[in-house]
Protein backbone atom coordinates (compact mmCIF):
# COMPACT_ATOMS: atom_id res chain seq x y z
CA UNK A 1 0.00 0.00 0.00
CA UNK A 2 2.90 2.25 0.84
CA UNK A 3 4.50 1.41 -2.51
CA UNK A 4 1.53 3.10 -4.44
CA UNK A 5 1.68 6.76 -2.59
CA UNK A 6 4.58 8.07 -4.19
CA UNK A 7 3.38 6.79 -7.74
CA UNK A 8 0.18 8.86 -6.98
CA UNK A 9 1.68 11.60 -5.39
CA UNK A 10 3.89 12.14 -8.79
CA UNK A 11 0.63 11.54 -10.64
CA UNK A 12 -0.84 13.93 -9.22
CA UNK A 13 1.95 16.37 -9.48
CA UNK A 14 2.41 15.41 -13.22
CA UNK A 15 -1.94 16.59 -13.76
CA UNK A 16 -1.26 19.83 -12.37
CA UNK A 17 1.91 20.93 -14.34
CA UNK A 18 -0.15 19.55 -17.39
CA UNK A 19 -3.07 21.62 -16.36
CA UNK A 20 -0.99 24.97 -15.27
CA UNK A 21 0.92 24.88 -18.30
CA UNK A 22 -2.26 24.45 -20.45
CA UNK A 23 -4.29 27.26 -18.23
CA UNK A 24 -1.45 29.35 -19.60
CA UNK A 25 -1.51 29.58 -22.73
CA UNK A 26 -5.40 30.58 -22.85
CA UNK A 27 -5.96 33.94 -24.13
CA UNK A 28 -6.54 36.63 -21.69
CA UNK A 29 -9.81 38.70 -21.85
CA UNK A 30 -8.98 42.46 -21.41
CA UNK A 31 -11.90 45.18 -20.28
CA UNK A 32 -12.89 47.54 -23.28
CA UNK A 33 -11.34 50.02 -20.69
CA UNK A 34 -8.11 49.08 -20.96
CA UNK A 35 -5.58 51.25 -22.41
CA UNK A 36 -1.73 50.30 -23.66
CA UNK A 37 0.94 51.73 -22.62
CA UNK A 38 4.42 51.62 -21.74
CA UNK A 39 5.74 51.45 -17.89
CA UNK A 40 8.66 51.46 -16.09
CA UNK A 41 8.24 51.11 -12.02
CA UNK A 42 10.49 53.68 -10.53
CA UNK A 43 10.03 53.51 -6.60
CA UNK A 44 7.17 51.63 -6.13
CA UNK A 45 4.03 53.06 -5.87
CA UNK A 46 5.73 55.50 -8.36
CA UNK A 47 5.57 54.83 -12.05
CA UNK A 48 6.27 56.11 -15.35
CA UNK A 49 3.74 55.60 -17.63
CA UNK A 50 4.33 56.61 -21.40
CA UNK A 51 7.05 58.62 -20.08
CA UNK A 52 5.09 60.95 -17.64
CA UNK A 53 5.24 60.64 -13.73
CA UNK A 54 1.93 58.00 -12.32
CA UNK A 55 1.15 56.33 -9.21
CA UNK A 56 -0.38 53.16 -8.52
CA UNK A 57 -3.37 52.46 -6.86
CA UNK A 58 -3.36 51.45 -2.74
CA UNK A 59 -4.49 47.73 -4.55
CA UNK A 60 -2.73 47.79 -7.93
CA UNK A 61 -2.43 44.19 -9.26
CA UNK A 62 0.47 43.71 -11.61
CA UNK A 63 -0.21 40.44 -13.52
CA UNK A 64 2.66 38.92 -15.51
CA UNK A 65 2.90 37.60 -19.08
CA UNK A 66 1.98 34.16 -17.12
CA UNK A 67 -1.28 35.54 -15.60
CA UNK A 68 0.66 35.65 -12.29
CA UNK A 69 0.76 38.29 -9.76
CA UNK A 70 3.99 40.47 -9.92
CA UNK A 71 5.15 42.30 -6.90
CA UNK A 72 5.78 46.48 -8.60
CA UNK A 73 9.30 46.33 -6.48
CA UNK A 74 10.18 43.16 -8.66
CA UNK A 75 10.18 45.63 -11.72
CA UNK A 76 11.45 48.20 -10.73
CA UNK A 77 13.81 49.84 -13.78
CA UNK A 78 12.39 47.50 -16.67
CA UNK A 79 10.22 49.26 -19.45
CA UNK A 80 7.36 47.17 -19.84
CA UNK A 81 4.50 47.18 -22.48
CA UNK A 82 1.18 47.15 -20.83
CA UNK A 83 -2.47 47.14 -20.95
CA UNK A 84 -3.83 48.97 -17.68
CA UNK A 85 -7.08 50.05 -16.18
CA UNK A 86 -7.92 53.32 -13.79
CA UNK A 87 -9.67 53.34 -10.72
CA UNK A 88 -12.44 56.33 -10.40
CA UNK A 89 -9.89 58.32 -8.88
CA UNK A 90 -7.47 58.89 -11.76
CA UNK A 91 -4.83 56.38 -10.02
CA UNK A 92 -3.25 53.61 -12.50
CA UNK A 93 -5.32 49.74 -10.96
CA UNK A 94 -4.89 47.06 -13.30
CA UNK A 95 -1.60 46.20 -15.13
CA UNK A 96 -1.47 43.54 -17.59
CA UNK A 97 2.55 42.82 -18.58
CA UNK A 98 2.11 41.54 -22.34
CA UNK A 99 3.43 38.65 -24.55
CA UNK A 100 3.97 38.98 -27.61
CA UNK A 101 1.06 37.74 -28.89
CA UNK A 102 -0.63 40.22 -27.41
CA UNK A 103 1.31 42.84 -27.87
CA UNK A 104 0.64 42.15 -31.80
CA UNK A 105 -2.62 42.75 -31.59
CA UNK A 106 -3.06 46.21 -33.28
CA UNK A 107 -4.28 48.69 -33.02
CA UNK A 108 -5.08 49.17 -29.66
CA UNK A 109 -5.80 52.49 -27.70
CA UNK A 110 -3.11 54.41 -26.05
CA UNK A 111 -5.57 57.38 -24.59
CA UNK A 112 -9.04 57.44 -23.41
CA UNK A 113 -9.61 59.47 -26.40
CA UNK A 114 -8.98 56.97 -29.00
CA UNK A 115 -10.72 54.23 -26.78
CA UNK A 116 -14.09 56.80 -27.56
CA UNK A 117 -13.51 57.13 -31.09
CA UNK A 118 -12.54 52.98 -31.71
CA UNK A 119 -15.13 50.20 -31.59
CA UNK A 120 -14.30 47.14 -29.39
CA UNK A 121 -15.12 43.50 -29.81
CA UNK A 122 -14.83 41.86 -26.25
CA UNK A 123 -15.04 38.53 -28.16
CA UNK A 124 -12.18 38.61 -30.69
CA UNK A 125 -9.93 41.33 -28.54
CA UNK A 126 -9.82 43.33 -30.63
CA UNK A 127 -10.02 47.50 -31.61
CA UNK A 128 -11.49 48.62 -35.13
CA UNK A 129 -11.04 52.52 -35.56
CA UNK A 130 -14.27 53.51 -36.97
Amino acid sequence: MLRCVPQAVLAAALLLLIAGTAAAQTSRPFPATALRGALVVTQPPEVLLNGKADRLSPGARIRGANNMLQMSGALVGEKLLVHYTREPSGLVHDVWILTPEEAARKPWPTTPEEAQRWEFSPAAQTWTRR
